[in-house]
């Protein structure tokens, strides 16, 4: 059937005047109210006023406009049943069968104000409504919910004469579902937030999608990354496309190197694992000292840097195949060298900020959800239960080493000299493996230990991982407290003159 009526109420009101002037050519009657309204009568279009078509006045200081019989019963009719056209007759009530509506800037009223009144007042009733209705009724009635759907809309008009297919139709409501459903998940987020509430009896759960990637962790995997927000924090400046495995990798170099000193910090990632830290002063020598860690594995692994990348560094990084390269941001002359590798990926992260939210992890039907161990350390959260105490430089070195320790998969040992991984040993099923690779690691590429100190994500069970450590050169120990064993491994240190700190919680990473 050819469209007759179209109901217009928009948020959004760029890219009108062509829509518009199509919906005259095939003498559609516009119906609007409030801004929309003036904007189309201002670009001179005819147009009659939702209060007028109703014949009831908007009230409630504009709570209540659309919300009528008329328009609802417009929208929602079946055209081909006898019972719905004897209402609609009885009523003297009219079809409507397009609905061109986008909602209140909910989002954008969230990023930009604190203001809970004015938050509430930007919750959409009436578009969310007419496009439920709209989208419920497709295979009589047209619903657009964005302008980006102008020009479809356009061409299915101009191919059916005034009129749109019913795939068409279909489509634009299975999107338009989409749009309530995420706009309605939005506003649950908000009152879970404000009322303190991180484990919901119902959890929804929205995302923008971002890009569909070539495939997941291996080839015969689809896969996609989305968004809680209309785009990501971070930008691709150039090289392929990030592929499942790629994305994995950045967010688990981001966690760490965000949680370094400002401006300072260099992480090398393989498989999601750090395999080099360093937090050294100097650029160059923080991403050569974090290379120095494990050579090995960085080989196509991610380079992140807490820091804007120049010259010096571009040179030495353009030296090693690394997959991806992140910074805060590139100078002119960084950029030239490392654009020359056409595959390297390069990610500006300048404005990647850490959000203590909520971490999600889906198996099957079901999803887990826990807060983020994002736990920024200081001297209080550790407790020093040695006879040696530790120098405040042995200290900062056991906190550098802890807190790269808790991004590094279970059961995880992090040796570090100086603020800079020199050993990591990461993913066993037994904590005294983990304390052999992470020492191997260190004799194979390192060859010091120089004021050497050890963390554990976890504590030790036995006093055998302890022993191992303390026999490589390792002076101070940081380890969560809770074994049975805790006064042996404590007794252990004070035999062996080793500086021994506790801290007040556990690290695990699974």
């Amino acid at each position: 059937m050819k469209i007759k009526t179209a109901l217009i109420s928009v948020s959004d009101k760029k890219n009108l005047k062509p829509l518009l002037s199509v919906l005259k050519k095939n003498k559609v009657k516009i119906i609007s109210s409030g801004g929309t309204y003036k904007e189309i009568k201002k670009l001179k279009f005819n147009c009659i006023e939702v209060s007028e078509f109703t014949n009831s006045s908007e009230i409630l200081e504009g709570r209540v406009k659309t919300l009528h019989p008329k328009i609802h019963a417009g929208i929602l009719n079946k055209r081909d049943n006898k019972l719905h056209l004897k209402d609609l007759r009885v009523n003297n009530f009219e079809n409507i069968d397009l609905v061109i509506v986008n909602f209140y800037p909910f989002e954008n009223t969230l990023n930009n104000n604190t203001n809970h009144s004015k938050i509430i007042e930007n919750i959409d009733v009436g578009g969310p409504t007419m496009v439920r209705s709209a989208a419920k009724n497709y295979k009589d009635v047209t619903v657009i919910t964005s302008s980006e759907q102008y020009s479809e809309l356009i061409d299915e008009l101009n191919k059916f004469k005034g009129s749109t297919s019913l795939d068409f139709r279909e489509r634009l409501s299975r999107i338009a579902f989409t749009e309530t459903a995420y706009y309605d998940s939005m506003i649950s987020d908000y009152f879970n937030k404000i009322t303190n509430t991180n484990f919901p009896e119902k959890r929804v759960l929205h995302g923008n999608l971002i890009e569909k990637l070539r495939y997941g962790e291996n080839p015969h995997q689809e896969s996609a990354i989305y968004s809680r927000k209309s785009e990501m924090n971070i930008e691709q400046v150039h090289g392929r496309q990030l592929s499942y495995n790629n994305y994995n990798d950045i967010f688990a170099a981001l966690t760490i190197s965000k949680s370094l000193p400002k401006n300072a910090g260099t992480v090398i990632v393989k498989h999601a694992n750090p395999c080099g830290v360093s937090i050294k002063k100097n650029h160059l020598e923080s991403y050569k000292s974090a290379f120095a860690c494990d050579p090995v594995s960085a080989f196509g692994g991610i380079v992140s840097c807490n820091f804007k990348i120049t010259k010096l560094l571009a040179l030495e990084l353009s030296k090693l195949f690394i997959e991806v390269i992140i910074a805060n941001s590139f100078d002119t002359n960084a950029m030239k060298i490392l654009k020359k590798k056409k595959n390297l990926r390069l990610i500006d992260a300048s404005n990647y900020k850490i959000n203590d939210g909520l971490k999600h992890v889906s198996v099957n039907n079901e999803i887990l959800i826990q807060s983020e161990d994002l736990k920024k350390f200081t001297t209080k959260d550790f407790k020093i239960v040695s006879k040696r105490k530790p120098t405040s430089k042995e200290m900062k070195n056991l906190i550098f080493a802890f807190n790269i320790c808790r991004n590094v998969k279970s059961n995880a040992i992090v040796l570090a000299s100086n603020e800079t991984t020199v050993g990591i040993g990461s993913g066993q099923t037994s904590r005294l493996d983990s304390c052999k690779i992470a020492i191997n690691k260190m004799k194979k590429f390192t060859k010091s230990n120089e004021n050497l100190v050890a963390a554990s994500d976890a504590f030790f069970p036995f006093v055998d991982g302890v022993e191992k450590l303390i026999q490589s050169g390792v002076q101070a120990v940081i380890q969560p407290s809770g074994s049975i064993r805790d006064k042996e491994i404590i007794k252990f240190a004070n035999e062996t003159d080793t500086v021994l700190v506790f801290s007040k919680t556990r690290h695990f990473k699974h």
